[in-house]
């Protein structure tokens, strides 16, 4: 059954990737549309997410947030297949604004490893072509459930030389290693860890366990942090890339104080665009200890 589930799921991503760009985002608006007017769990999910992360927001605001959202992440699906299927220089090529280029190059002259932090904001896939077309990083990622797509992701996210790593223990281990010999890589901020691999600290109004990961491969110094994040333009032509130097709390020695730091710049972009980020994710799973669940 999942092999089945597989050649559906990547035989529609191919469809996706067969329209034009506008048509893409079209499709998009509208997957997104409906997982907002029907019932089904992923609105739900965002529901909750928003309404404890946006709790100023009227219920005709919160609401409305909620349907951006879903046709954002509507979009971000449609795109992102795309980027999976066409050549990484046409999505590259859809990066119509750059933000602090100079930020990266100067990680990239330092010597040391650089470690690229980024979120489920915006569109990932789009930047990752635009972050390996400016180095050659091991790109860390939880594997999809399919096979199917996974085969499909383990291809065309290494289009440009570049290499990745699943989220298991020899994908952790070679992302390390390829710090402390000076080369990049690029990690995800927001996923939820388990327990003993994060710490809780805020995040937009409330406390979110974070991945100690980053943290410790910045501390003290060790390597360079540089966060980059891709946003989807207004005008749907495509997308402005933006990079940013990782804050100096985020070369504490301390986790806590490192992590708080490393939310607290996802946090800003995720306030900037609220509706596009990936809300449907259980971002808020584990909760401190005392504190009633979510989901």
């Amino acid at each position: 059954m999942d092999k089945f589930k597989g050649a559906v799921m990547v035989g529609a991503l191919r469809m996706f990737a067969l329209l034009p760009w506008r048509a893409v985002q079209w499709t998009g608006t509208a997957i997104g549309w409906l997982m907002w007017k029907l019932p089904n769990r992923s609105r739900e999910v965002a529901r909750i997410n928003l309404s404890k992360c946006f709790p100023e927001l009227g219920p005709a605001e919160l609401e409305a947030l909620v349907g951006r959202s879903l046709m954002d992440i509507g979009k971000t699906l449609t795109e992102s297949a795309c980027a999976w299927i066409w050549p990484a220089q046409k999505s590259i090529n859809l990066v119509r604004e750059v933000q602090g280029l100079q930020v990266l190059k100067d990680a990239l002259a330092s010597g040391k490893g650089v470690v690229g932090i980024t979120s489920h904001l915006g569109n990932w896939e789009v930047l990752n072509h635009f972050y390996c077309s400016q180095c050659k990083p091991i790109i860390f990622y939880r594997p999809p459930k399919l096979k199917a797509v996974d085969d499909l992701l383990r291809k065309q996210r290494v289009q440009l030389g570049n290499r990745v790593a699943a989220s298991t223990k020899e994908g952790i281990l070679s992302v390390i290693k390829e710090v402390r010999k000076g080369g990049s890589v690029g990690i995800p901020a927001d996923p939820e860890p388990a327990e003993s691999a994060g710490i809780f600290v805020p995040f937009c109004g409330t406390m979110a366990l974070t991945s100690k990961f980053v943290p410790n491969m910045l501390a003290g110094g060790k390597a360079v942090g540089v966060f980059l994040h891709a946003m989807r333009l207004d005008d749907g032509s495509g997308y402005k890339v933006v990079l940013e130097a990782a804050p100096d709390d985020m070369y504490s020695t301390n986790t806590e104080t490192s992590a708080a730091a490393m939310s607290k710049v996802v946090e800003k972009y995720v306030r900037a665009y609220p509706s596009q980020y990936m809300w449907t994710m259980k971002r808020f799973k584990k909760r401190p200890e005392g504190e009633k669940r979510w989901y």
